[in-house]
């Protein structure tokens, strides 16, 4: 798993490859959160576009983010999910809440 964190005035852009499980899910939470509480960010955007796998611990990711953003008054959009992962933002009801792109 590699992820890179971008950041560009107020929008936050976090891009993963391979796969997001248990194992790694942590150390994207830490790095994610210090951005956001570091400042003013109200746009986060994950690029999910190189990402191949995601179980729970993905969701738990995202949906712990989008109660972060939501506290701090910004959203959260993820693009370029392939459509497997789609399936699962659909079945967690994350498309319900969260801003779903198709491609960046």
């Amino acid at each position: 798993m590699n992820f890179k964190i971008i950041r560009k005035k107020d929008k936050l852009y976090v891009s993963l490859e391979g796969e997001l499980d248990h194992h790694n899910a942590g150390i994207v939470r830490e790095n994610v959160d210090i951005e956001i509480k570091s400042g003013k960010v109200r746009e986060l955007i994950f690029d999910f576009s190189e990402l191949s796998f995601m179980d729970s611990s993905g969701i738990g990711i995202i949906m712990g983010r989008y109660k972060l953003m939501q506290a701090c008054g910004g959203k959260v959009v993820i693009m370029g999910a392939t459509d497997y992962i789609q399936k699962l933002m659909r079945l967690s009801g994350l498309e319900n809440i969260i801003e779903i792109r198709k491609a960046i």
